[in-house]
């Protein structure tokens, strides 16, 4: 057979497969169940914070600097492919090149621009969303355990006289995050397990509620083993270490039911570590605290362990254990 005949053999399976490999990259890309509100998140839920969207810009951003350089490198691939392959009447070998100097140099230098500047967004962004106010409207002592979570409102609610500021079962919180907790705080609690249900939507775990509008800020700890905070639709999340207390703060500006779990492989009942998150009004959030009071919830669940030397020593100020 001619040289010919068998390169023109070899090109027809390709143009059997090529349509088949387009079309199943029609129905990959047109079957996801993506509406067109959900599209440009690039699968990211809908925030319900105000500081969530700063969040879904870098996700988005990262997204298109990776579409940009998968194309550039696609173009370089098929400009190749089909400008420089095998000529049919020219068998013999084109010249070789060992190295070639400016290639070489421009390959390194791009992916570490590339690299920087994600660098750079990241830095900035997780700067501003760990940064935290020394007079939040809310403190909430998020306390994650084996195999649910406790949350404490360090509220004045006016129904005990033990105060967070004096309670031992947040002693292990170092000073310059009480600080932040007022000074009447006498607190309420709900502590969760596993078999627990939303009264609202049956979803599994215990509730958090917040109030809309309002900044909260989370102080998070955990009693046993490393545990993570995320609420999906917050678009974060952030460990719960023992021996070391963690915190953020956001503003919730959606009503609603919204899910969360434990994002660190913590044992046996992971999967288990479920809880909600009802966003409603301030006066249902007071109304509900409240309700906690008359149930006999006040006080405080312990909040964990005695901070490490290492914990202490990060501190600012020295740790309250």
């Amino acid at each position: 057979m001619s040289p010919n005949g068998s390169d023109r053999s070899s090109r027809r399976p390709m143009r059997r497969v090529l349509p088949q490999a387009l079309i199943a990259g029609l129905v990959l890309a047109t079957a996801t169940g993506c509406t067109s509100e959900d599209f440009p998140r690039l699968g990211m839920p809908t925030p319900v914070t105000e500081e969530a969207p700063r969040i879904l810009a870098l996700w988005q951003g990262s997204w298109a600097a990776a579409l940009a350089t998968g194309v550039l490198v696609w173009g370089l691939i098929l400009w190749s492919v089909f400008f420089h392959r095998r000529s049919r009447t020219k068998v013999e070998v084109p010249p070789q090149n060992r190295y070639n100097v400016p290639i070489e140099a421009l390959y390194t230098l791009v992916p570490l621009i590339i690299v920087s500047v994600l660098f750079y967004f990241t830095a900035r962004d997780q700067t501003e969303l760990l940064e935290t106010s020394d007079e939040p409207d809310h403190v909430i002592n998020v306390v994650g355990f084996q195999w649910s979570w406790a949350f404490n409102y360090l509220e004045p609610v006016g129904v005990s006289d033990e105060y967070a500021q004096d309670a031992e079962e947040l002693a292990s919180i170092p000073d310059r995050m009480m600080d932040r907790v007022p000074d009447d705080a006498d607190g309420v609690y709900e502590i969760g397990t596993p078999a627990d249900r939303d009264p609202d939507t049956g979803n599994p775990g215990p509730t958090l509620v917040l109030p809309e509008g309002e900044t909260v800020q989370f102080i998070i700890t955990s009693r046993d083993v490393v545990h993570s905070f995320w609420v999906v639709p917050f678009l974060m999340k952030q460990d719960a270490i023992p021996g070391h207390v963690n915190s953020f703060e956001v503003t919730p500006d959606r009503q609603g039911t919204f899910l969360g779990k434990c994002a660190e492989m913590c044992g046996v009942d992971h999967s288990r570590m479920l809880f909600n998150v009802k966003v409603v009004s301030p006066d249902e959030y007071d109304a509900y605290l409240q309700e906690l009071a008359e149930k006999g919830q006040t006080g405080f669940a312990p909040a964990g362990i005695e901070q490490t030397e290492a914990a202490v020593n990060a501190e600012t100020n020295e740790g309250r254990s």
